[in-house]
């Protein structure tokens, strides 16, 4: 029979010592491949920790970045938000000076619509005929026949005058009292004024209220006064305001 060959078995051994003199020292014996495993384990698990750390710092750097960007997008915002108020203050001053002036400028029409509203008024009271033909002191009386008549007795160097504005539309010659002057006034109504003295004024003339339109002389003192509405005769005393 052959010579049996064994074959040897590696092993590693591993001795424990300790400072302390009661305990002796310790020896354990590893074989090779299980004291590879513990190195492998051990390099995993360090390589573990390497890659934890390598992530964490990279994931801290990457929180600064963004706290760092999201800091300056506040600041942007923070910038922004000064200017928009800033915007906003200016802004509500403006309308209140718009207000202000619009405020202004409606009391302004107000005040231009109540002027307009009291000339038109004025000027409708100026252009109905109410005041007395003649100027000085005078008798009146209402002509019996014909159309609607007043009949005014005045003195020598007596005014005959246009009892509201108005514009001249004829000087005729009058069979009866010399001349008449015919003023329309504009609003319907129409005056005739009938008398022998100076005439003063000519055909399409603007006359206001009081202007003269004869001169009573000594040839008659005699003043027919005539009106119209509407190119009907009316009588003159349902507007004539005399006094005295």
């Amino acid at each position: 029979m052959g010579r049996q060959r064994h074959k040897r078995k590696n092993s590693h051994v591993v001795i424990v010592t300790s400072d302390s003199v009661d305990v002796g020292m310790k020896q354990f014996r590893i074989r090779p491949w299980v004291l590879q495993m513990i190195i492998f384990i051990l390099c995993i698990i360090i390589g573990a920790l390497i890659g934890f750390i390598v992530y964490e710092n990279e994931t801290w750097d990457q929180g600064s970045v963004q706290k760092t960007e999201e800091q300056e997008a506040l600041a942007v915002l923070e910038g922004e938000k000064e200017v928009l108020e800033q915007e906003k203050a200016d802004l509500e001053i403006k309308i209140a000076e718009l207000n202000e002036t619009v405020q202004i400028l409606s009391e302004t029409v107000n005040q231009k619509t109540q002027n307009e509203e009291l000339l038109t008024e004025q000027l409708n009271k100026q252009s109905i005929p109410t005041e007395c033909p003649l100027t000085g002191s005078a008798t009146m009386e209402e002509a019996a026949e014909g159309d609607p008549m007043c009949i005014f007795s005045g003195t020598t160097g007596s005014m005959v005058v246009a009892t509201a504005g108005g514009t001249v539309i004829a000087v005729n010659d009058d069979g009866e009292y010399g001349h008449n002057v015919w003023v329309d006034h504009g609003n319907g109504y129409v005056t005739i004024y009938r008398n022998q003295g100076e005439v003063k004024v000519k055909q399409g003339q603007t006359v206001r209220q009081g202007n003269t339109l004869m001169m009573i002389t000594d040839e008659n003192s005699k003043l027919g006064y005539q009106m119209m509405k509407d190119s009907a005769y009316i009588n003159p005393m349902e507007l004539l305001n005399i006094s005295g």
